[in-house]
């Protein structure tokens, strides 16, 4: 055999030995990296919707958790107005109890925040069955006698509008009448300066004597004790802090039985008064523009379908007592929200809406924040997986050239020493020779 026929032979050898090895293994390589392709998105999709879904599941929960605590802590001041009633009737006996009936607060002073027992009311008076005061007091001090008033007008009141002397008159004994937030309206200029809303919750049960109805027990509820069950708490945090910042999306607030905002990071949201007592009206696509240009904006949730049509439902499911979680769009942001209502019931807040509703809001960019880091990290471990596969192949590949080769060299040396050289040439025979 020549050099150049074994040179041919051993090529053949060599090629159908890398051929019947090589083609399989890369055949097989190919769907291993498919399927951890496919795995990978797999497992992408699914750990966003799991994450999703423990998301929406831990918002929806939280926001129950803090809607049961508001409604909790409405009643123990139903309570206290009830135990009211039963004080000495003396200045000095009110004043103790408003001093003894504090709670904390995160407060800013001296440039730090910091957290302090601040009195729940700032407000205690006893009010005979005209109308007239009789003692009061106002911010742990005793009001002089010349300054109490007659508050069966609502123009004497502290706000000059609260009706709540002819709402509590009618009341049989042991019934509490609870107003809804009453403070003069924080505008945005006025805010954005650094001016905060300032209000109260007015409450008020009536007290009897032998002659039968004989006058109320108010007491005026610092509205900051209400409002830091949402003003304290982001949503996408566990820990708690002064206020949250609205430009981030993620916030939570709270809403009356009206639908009116009673609390919102952004204060110049929060339903108020002019300084004449009339209110503020609230924004609406009518009035939108008008109002935002002088710094109005006061939102009703049941009026604002104009920026999104989610947002009367959201105002209408919470009505209905239903707790539940939606999307909408607010000042340009997809938002999640989940919401709950607050379960504290009376003639004047009826079931099943009660006094109001809870929600908590979420930039769904930040919602998303957590899934679309798994997902970049299943990304990643599937392109480390491709680059293994593709250097084991390309190693095998080399490995399995070299094997090849090394294994036709020894067959094609085994076909010379087994086949004599003439049967590889055998001679040629010529006709005429016969």
């Amino acid at each position: 055999m020549t050099k150049k026929e074994q040179g041919k032979q051993f090529f053949t050898v060599s090629r159908l030995f890398f051929l019947l090895i090589v083609i399989p293994l890369v055949l097989m390589a190919f769907f291993i990296a498919n399927s951890i392709l496919q795995l990978g998105e797999t497992s992408k999709i699914g750990t966003i919707s799991a994450l999703d879904e423990k998301f929406q599941q831990s918002l929806e929960t939280r926001s129950v958790s803090i809607a049961n605590s508001v409604a909790d802590f409405l009643k123990q001041v139903e309570k206290d107005a009830l135990v009211a009633t039963i004080l000495p009737t003396t200045a000095e006996t009110y004043k103790e109890f408003v001093q003894t009936n504090r709670q904390a607060l995160w407060v800013k002073r001296d440039g730090s925040v910091v957290r302090a027992l601040v009195p729940l009311y700032r407000e205690m008076a006893l009010i005979d069955r005209s109308g007239k005061e009789l003692i009061k007091i106002v911010d742990g001090s005793v009001v002089p006698e010349a300054q109490l008033v007659n508050v069966s007008d609502p123009a004497n009141t502290t706000y000059k509008s609260e009706n709540y002397f002819a709402k509590a008159q009618t009341l049989q004994k042991a019934d509490v009448y609870m107003s809804t937030l009453t403070g003069w309206y924080v505008d945005r200029d006025s805010f954005e300066k650094g001016r905060r809303f300032d209000g109260i919750i007015r409450i008020a049960t009536p007290v009897f004597d032998q002659q039968g109805f004989s006058g109320l027990i108010t007491l005026a509820l610092d509205s900051r004790h209400l409002t830091k069950f949402t003003d304290n708490v982001i949503p996408t945090e566990t820990g708690s802090v002064l206020e949250a910042d609205a430009t981030t999306g993620n916030y939570a607030y709270m809403v009356d039985h009206r639908d009116f905002m009673i609390a919102h990071p952004v204060d110049s949201h929060i339903v108020g008064l002019y300084p004449d007592g009339t209110p503020v009206p609230p924004l609406t696509k009518e009035t939108a523009d008008e109002m935002s240009g002088r710094g109005e904006e006061i939102l009703n949730i049941n009026l604002m379908g104009f920026i999104d049509p989610e947002l009367p439902l959201v105002a209408s499911d919470a009505a209905a007592g239903n707790a539940g979680t939606r999307v909408y769009t607010f000042a340009g942001h997809q938002k999640i929200v989940s919401y709950a209502p607050i379960g504290y019931y009376s003639q004047f807040f009826p079931e099943p809406g009660g006094f109001g509703w809870v929600a908590l809001s979420v930039n769904v960019d930040k919602f998303n924040e957590q899934a679309l880091a798994a997902a970049a990290k299943i990304d990643e471990e599937s392109r480390a997986w491709m680059t293994t596969i593709i250097l084991i192949i390309v190693i095998s590949v080399v490995l399995l050239f070299l094997i090849s080769s090394i294994l036709a060299r020894g067959i094609t040396r085994s076909i010379e020493s087994e086949i004599p050289e003439e049967s590889l040439n055998p001679p040629d025979y010529d006709d005429d020779d016969d």
